[in-house]
């Protein structure tokens, strides 16, 4: 084989292999937010 098809061919391997590598999950927490706001006391006439 030649040369650039053997570095082709180790490139291609590196990449599979670091596209198969275990990955560590991210957890995330997202704090909900609330679905209606709460009216604000003003007064009986405003």
């Amino acid at each position: 084989m030649s040369k650039s098809i053997k570095l082709l061919a180790a490139i291609g391997f590196v990449a599979a292999v670091s596209a198969c590598a275990q990955q560590e999950e991210e957890y995330v927490v997202v704090e909900p937010e609330p679905i209606s706001v709460e009216p604000v006391y003003t007064g009986k006439y405003k």
